[in-house]
């Protein structure tokens, strides 16, 4: 088992929706990433293709191209094994750290206690995810020296 790099987030197809339709917890989530050069979005097409096609169903077409054509700039692409879990196996294969999800049973202990051995990995909301990344005290491990606070320019 690999250690995750714990800059490193993967953000279930839900999250993704509705960082775009709705904000709150979830946009907060996705500004961390938008806002830091170093802490990284991995996702593999199939992620992002649930997550376009809630998009098409909630908006429109013209919408969820245009949301694919942004987050595929901001993304790190991994590749997924057909059949998995689209948050699960971006995590895996892009070794990430954190997983970001309103799905429940991704949150289990059924599924803590199938992963435990395999992929080390913390699975939360986006509530909870925003209340405990700390972009200050994780610059010095990831990056080194003193955090010079967001990095990017991304706001249109």
């Amino acid at each position: 088992m690999n250690n995750p790099n714990p800059a490193r987030i993967a953000v279930g197809a839900d999250v993704l929706a509705a960082d775009l339709l709705v904000g709150g917890d979830a946009r907060q989530t996705m500004n961390i990433v938008r806002d830091h050069s170093w802490v990284e979005f991995v996702a593999s097409d199939e992620l992002l293709t649930e997550a376009e096609a809630v998009i098409r169903e909630l908006a429109d077409d013209e919408l969820a191209r245009d949301w694919r054509e942004k987050i595929e700039a901001l993304r790190i692409e991994v590749e997924q094994s057909p059949g998995d879990h689209p948050a699960l196996a971006s995590a895996y294969a892009g070794n990430a750290a954190h997983i970001i999800s309103y799905d429940d049973d991704l949150r289990s202990a059924k599924t803590a206690a199938t992963l435990q051995g395999r992929i080390s990995v913390s699975v939360k909301r986006p509530d909870g995810f925003v209340a405990l990344f700390d972009p200050e005290s994780l610059y010095d491990v990831v990056v080194g020296g003193e955090y010079p606070g967001p990095d990017m320019e991304w706001r249109e």
